[in-house]
This record gives C-alpha cells, sequence and structure tokens, in this order.
C-alpha cells in the first residue's frame, strides 16, 4: 500500500526547477522526512540508457510518436523500478519531470494529442502525483536562460515548439488547479523557495488533519 508523498516539479526549459527541486529537498530532510531525488526520463539504469538516446541532438531524424514512446517507456521504468516502492516503503519522492512533462512536450508542442495521455497512463499505471510545482518562465527568457550551455535535442527547437509546449502547461495548471500549482519562475531564487515551501508545509498539515 502506498503511504509516501509524491512531488513533481514541471516547467519549460530554463525555468531553475533543479535549484528549487534540491532546496525543497534539504528542507524535507530537515524536517526529518526520508527523501528520493530522482529525474525523468531518467531514474534507472534502463531509464537514463533510454535518455540518452531521446535526447541526443544527433537523433535529429527521431519521429515524434517514437520520441512520445521511448518517454512512456522510461518513465514505466522508473515507477516499477524506482518510484513505487519508495512510496510503498513510506518515503517522499521528489521527481524532476513527470507525466506532465509528456502531455505538454509531445502532446501539445509535438501535435499528439489525447495518444500521449492513453500512452503515459498505461506506463504510469494509476500513479498521480500528490503535489505538482510548475514553475513558470516566458519561453523566450527560458531559452535565453540556456543558450550559453549545452542544449539537448529538444531544447534546440525553434522558440514556437517553446511556446506551444509553455500554452500545454498553462491548460494543464487549469485542468488540475487542486494538484498543479503555479509559480512565477521569473523571480529570484530565495522569493520562489520561500513560496515553495510554504506551500508545500501547508499541504503537509493539511494531511495531518
Amino acid at each position: 500500500m502506498r503511504t509516501g508523498l509524491f512531488i513533481t516539479f514541471e516547467g519549460p526549459d530554463g525555468a531553475g526547477k533543479t535549484t528549487q527541486i534540491n532546496r525543497l529537498t534539504d528542507y524535507l530532510a530537515s524536517m526529518g522526512m526520508d527523501t528520493v531525488l530522482t529525474r525523468e526520463p531518467g531514474g534507472t539504469q534502463i531509464g537514463e540508457k533510454i535518455r540518452k538516446i531521446i535526447l541526443d541532438p544527433h537523433h535529429k531524424e527521431m519521429a515524434h510518436l517514437t520520441e512520445a514512446l521511448l518517454y512512456a517507456s522510461s518513465r514505466a521504468q522508473h515507477v516499477a523500478e524506482k518510484i513505487r516502492p519508495a512510496l510503498n516503503a513510506g518515503k517522499t519522492v521528489i521527481c524532476d519531470r513527470f507525466m506532465d512533462s509528456s502531455i505538454a512536450y509531445q502532446g501539445y508542442g509535438r501535435k499528439l494529442g489525447e495518444r500521449v495521455r492513453i500512452i503515459n497512463e498505461i506506463a504510469v499505471e494509476g500513479l498521480v502525483p500528490d503535489l505538482t510545482f510548475l514553475l513558470l518562465v516566458d519561453p523566450d527568457v527560458g531559452k535565453k536562460r540556456i543558450s550559453n550551455g549545452y542544449l539537448d535535442r529538444l531544447e534546440l527547437e525553434a522558440i514556437h515548439y517553446h511556446r506551444d509546449v509553455y500554452q500545454g502547461y498553462l491548460k494543464l495548471a487549469d485542468l488540475y488547479p487542486e494538484r498543479i500549482l503555479c509559480i512565477d519562475g521569473s523571480r529570484g531564487v530565495e522569493e520562489i523557495s520561500s513560496e515553495i515551501i510554504d506551500k508545500t508545509a501547508a499541504f503537509l498539515g493539511k494531511l495531518k488533519g
């Protein structure tokens, strides 16, 4: 039986997820919570190999549906091998991206629509995050933030693709307001971190009744 807490972080490229994930992880650890930090695609040995295939900028010929299926395959392994066992053991899992990413990037960005949701529902076998922090920054701003580093295959996509992804995220937030909490990612690191920690503390308070 699942007894742990499942928290995911979502957002367009350049939103600053990694910094905020590490800060929340440190906070939960200070509260004495047994926390597992993981990412997608990846999180397992098999998943990390799939990640390299998906994000390799040399794989320009990859079909959109192939991309979506690879993400779902990595996620299926991740859930079965790492996430669900940790949750069943009462641990808190914090994951950098989950199913919402596929719906935004492949469903909306690649225009694959409902097919992405269907294949991912099969992959996760009913697992839904308890809480999702959606860090939002304008796609043009996010693109500039990552422009000086190594860019993977999706980050290299044209700006109109990233704008479609952004709109996809907004639609998901409208569909699931009780789970997806929108965070203004254009502010300073400390201000963002304080809001995320406050919202997490409030959520934990509700769980305790």
